[in-house]
């Protein structure tokens, strides 16, 4: 269930080649254009966005919410977001170094002081952590899993335990000399983060991010209601016929993982996300200042990663363009960022696999080259 094929995924998407949000034009829907791509790939439901100079400019949603049930999906409808998480995660963390809570040289050992912890990670800092060179495993040991999908109390006391059992063992290799993709370390950070704001991570995400920025979609796990068909269902499967995942704890990644991997939320605000990072990558955004946003985007030394952002050279991008994707096995989405050019693209599906990955990039791949 766990967002960690994410690396694999990145490999296939290598292949294409004032306070308040903006306010938007009415856009293009692209509705029909997507369906064609969608029954292609015989998924259960597709939807897209383009952002041109800070404008949603085209956007469609086509399919079936489940594949047991004839409910469309809507424009409106959820779409979790799995990986692209972690770049949501990264950027509250940087408010919070603006606001001198955190550093980005912060160590696990300065916030989290009453845990006992291998020696190895106590210099282990924020930034480390968000680039994955903290050391922090690809894949967490199978007993502190099982226990992170038991859900035992609130989503903090479940990061909080999921993190104790981590820097309890030897980290997966020492700090600092390996790249290491691991949602394990951003559940670090998301602990450190409660624990310095006397918040959830849900809550920071929401009133730092989803608020100001107007994504009054945004939320947490499956997006739809336990029992209901009104929102997309996940689905299980790498190719047709896929398997719907009736909504519920067993139906996304666990809290203790959340920073990594557990964000919804509709098209249109996937979309306006992609703008503001774009328009501060550009020198012109607002919540935070233009040099947190190049310290969010551009990679660490020796490695084409950010604080989860992928850099890649892009034409249509006007050089560097800004990827992610994200998966839990049950839905897959996608953002490409082009700051030279002043356009994104997203993309998302309620299911998972190369199909649903190819259905996406093709979406993308065509708005391209229309926008």
């Amino acid at each position: 269930m766990r967002s960690l094929r994410a690396v694999k995924l990145f490999v296939a998407a290598v292949a294409l080649g004032a306070l308040v949000a903006p306010a938007f034009a009415d856009p293009r829907d692209v509705s029909g254009q997507l369906e064609r791509i969608r029954d292609k790939h015989e998924i259960p439901a597709l939807a897209a966005a383009a952002v041109v100079e800070g404008e949603i400019v085209a956007i469609g949603a086509t399919g079936h919410r489940c594949v047991d049930d004839p409910t469309p999906v809507t424009i409106q409808d959820k779409w979790h977001l799995g990986s692209c998480t972690k770049s949501m995660t990264a950027s509250v963390a940087a408010m919070l170094v603006e606001d001198g809570k955190l550093a980005w040289n912060t160590s696990i050992a300065d916030v989290l002081k009453e845990i006992p912890m291998n020696d190895a990670w106590r210099t282990v800092t924020v930034e480390d952590l968000l680039v994955h060179r903290g050391g922090a495993p690809h894949d967490p040991p199978r007993h502190l899993w099982k226990v992170a999908c038991d859900q035992e109390g609130t989503p903090t006391e479940q990061r909080l335990e999921f993190v104790r059992g981590i820097l309890g063992e030897e980290p997966e290799k020492p700090p600092g000399t390996k790249w290491i993709y691991s949602d394990s370390g951003y559940a670090i950070v998301g602990a450190m983060m409660e624990r310095v704001t006397g918040k959830s991570w849900e809550d920071l995400l929401r009133q730092r991010l989803f608020e100001p920025l107007g994504m009054s979609s945004a939320g947490f796990g499956p997006p739809a209601t336990p029992g209901k068909v009104d929102q997309p269902w996940g689905h299980l499967g790498d190719d047709a016929p896929f398997k719907a995942v009736p909504p519920g704890p067993k139906a996304d990644n666990p809290p203790a993982i959340g920073p990594a991997a557990t964000v919804h939320c509709s098209i249109a605000d996937f979309a306006r996300y992609t703008a503001w990072h774009v328009a501060g990558d550009r020198g012109s955004a607002w919540l935070l200042d233009p040099d947190s946003f190049q310290k969010l985007h551009r990679p660490a030394e020796g490695q084409t990663y950010g604080m989860g952002w992928c850099n890649l050279r892009r034409r249509w991008a006007g050089g560097t363009a800004l990827m992610h994707n994200g998966e839990n096995t049950m839905f897959y989405a996608v953002m490409w960022l082009g700051p030279g050019a002043d356009t994104a693209f997203v993309a998302a599906a309620n299911a998972d696999g190369y199909d649903a990955i190819d259905a996406c990039d093709d979406a993308i791949r065509e708005l391209i080259n229309e926008f």
